[in-house]
């Protein structure tokens, strides 16, 4: 049987972290689960809203590659799955990394992209990312994205660049000749970003920077372009 280590990186998020945490705790019946919440925020703000005594509480520096990281130090799980505060899983999630690892051809992977809103617009952005993960083999840190332990520590950590971190360990994962899965269930994350920023110009940015970032352009240059007043975790 798989043991599980959740890793979810935070900054000011004392008002969702306990929705979170008891859904991941839901799913987590009859599986060996661990759950790590890494608080970018030195001061512990976020953590210190958590209720549930049995989660593992770690301060990291701002950033999810570093707090990530620090999670995944920290984890004695043979499986990492890293989960953003808005992300929930599918009801059977546990059971299918499950069948997944156990597939043996897979390193890691993600769900498929849902997001949480009765509107038109982003069922075609579900589709859109649905067609690109399955061009790319490239999964992005809302799908809920998973490895071995094994494979994270042999790879190398993530890389502790401001943006695309979730990217670039995708990519290196490819290339170290890994197999990554797409597992065609949805995660639901949140459409606040999209919603505070517009749906077009959030979508349109997005694109835009993760086109820069393959043709060479520094995570340093772009971060400035993607969160301008948002404040994330």
């Amino acid at each position: 049987m798989h043991s599980f280590s959740v890793i979810i990186p935070v900054l000011d998020e004392s008002s969702m972290i306990n929705k979170t945490v008891g859904h991941v705790y839901h799913l987590a019946a009859g599986f060996d689960v661990e759950l790590i919440v890494v608080d970018g925020d030195s001061k512990g703000k976020t953590i210190k809203a958590v209720r549930d005594k049995r989660v593992i509480k770690v301060v990291s520096p701002k950033g999810r590659g570093q707090q990530m990281n620090k999670g995944a130090s920290a984890a004695k799980g043979d499986i990492l799955l890293f989960l953003h505060t808005d992300t929930e899983l599918p009801d059977n999630a546990f059971r299918l990394l499950s069948s997944v690892i156990d597939d043996g051809r897979y390193a890691g992977g993600a769900f498929d992209l849902g997001i949480q809103s009765d509107r038109t617009i982003f069922r075609l952005i579900e589709k859109l990312v649905f067609v690109r993960t399955r061009l790319t083999g490239i999964p992005y840190g809302d799908q809920g994205i998973f490895i071995k332990k094994e494979c994270f520590d042999k790879v190398g950590c993530f890389e502790e660049i401001p943006l695309m971190e979730d990217v670039e360990l995708m990519q290196r994962i490819k290339r170290s000749g890994y197999e990554i899965c797409i597992i065609p269930h949805k995660v639901k994350t949140s459409a606040r970003r999209w919603e505070k920023e517009g749906v077009f110009y959030c979508t349109m940015r997005n694109w835009a920077l993760i086109s820069l970032y393959h043709l060479g352009i520094e995570p340093e240059k772009l971060v400035r372009y993607y969160y301008r007043d948002w404040k994330d975790e």
